[in-house]
């Protein structure tokens, strides 16, 4: 009988054969475990448990030939809140007495607002104007009343008493050279009001006396901010239509007629404009 070698090996431990059905269920746990760590994200602020799903999102594609300005412009989508106003009939039939490519001479455009009126008050005439340039000024005197009485202060100790609370109860203010430098400190209170005394608008008096010869129809012009518009008024419909004639052309000559100035628009409280001739 032949030899036979025998060998031992220690510590070995042999593992049941796993049938192919648990296989496969081991598998499909350790799937949806990873697939569940992959759908879920702890966000911070959270309570214990809560979970937030991320969800994926492709973006649609863009023609070639449409800009990203244009993709932009469709992928946003905004409401318009459009205001429609609404005339009344006597404003309409106003309007419609106006002939839109006709300039009127300034008494004939007084005239034709006097006649359609539209208020049960003493309407106020108005002029609108577009310079040429922005920043444009002017001063000038009005031959008759603007319709608007102004309340003119001569400066003394007891204005900068007010000035100091911030109260600013006048229209004009007049100062003599020796109180100017008190009114300097007020400059961001009475600048942006057009109340600065300065001699371009004959504010700046030699003496108390001389108050009493500045007149109140003194009007100071100046186009707005951002663009070049001046209002202002220049009497009322109560006044004569001569009146009011010699107001506006004292206006449109002291910015520079038809040199400076586009357009030119007058009209009354609450009623339609009327284009200027220049």
């Amino acid at each position: 009988m032949g030899k036979t070698k025998t060998a031992f090996i220690g510590n070995l431990t042999t593992e049941k054969t796993k049938t192919s059905e648990e296989a496969y269920r081991e598998k499909k746990e350790r799937q949806e475990a990873k697939k569940h760590e992959q759908e879920t994200v702890h966000v911070p602020g959270l309570k214990g448990g809560q979970r937030v799903k991320i969800i994926s999102a492709v973006e649609p594609e863009v023609p070639s030939e449409v800009t990203s300005e244009e993709s932009t412009k469709k992928t946003k989508k905004t409401k318009k809140i459009i205001v429609e106003k609404i005339r009344g009939k006597k404003y309409i039939e106003a309007k419609n007495k106006i002939n839109k490519n006709n300039l009127y001479k300034p008494e004939e455009a007084i005239k034709l607002v006097k006649e359609f009126n539209l208020t049960k008050f003493d309407g106020t005439f108005e002029l609108h104007i577009v310079t040429k340039k922005q920043g444009t000024t002017a001063n000038c005197t009005l031959p008759f009343s603007s319709g608007k009485q102004k309340k003119i202060e001569v400066a003394d100790d007891k204005t900068i008493e007010k000035l100091k609370t911030g109260k600013v109860d006048f229209d004009i203010l007049l100062a003599t050279a020796e109180m100017m430098p008190k009114l300097v400190v007020f400059a961001r209170i009475l600048g942006p009001r057009g109340l600065m005394p300065n001699p371009k608008n004959g504010t700046l008096i030699k003496s108390v006396k001389d108050a009493e010869k500045f007149s109140g129809n003194t009007l100071t012009l100046k186009t707005e901010k951002e663009a070049p518009l001046i209002h202002t008024i220049f009497g009322k419909v109560s006044q004569k239509n001569e009146e009011l004639v010699k107001n506006a052309e004292t206006i449109i000559n002291a910015l520079g007629g038809s040199k400076q100035i586009i357009r030119a628009f007058v009209k009354s409280t609450m009623s339609p404009s009327i284009k200027l001739e220049i």
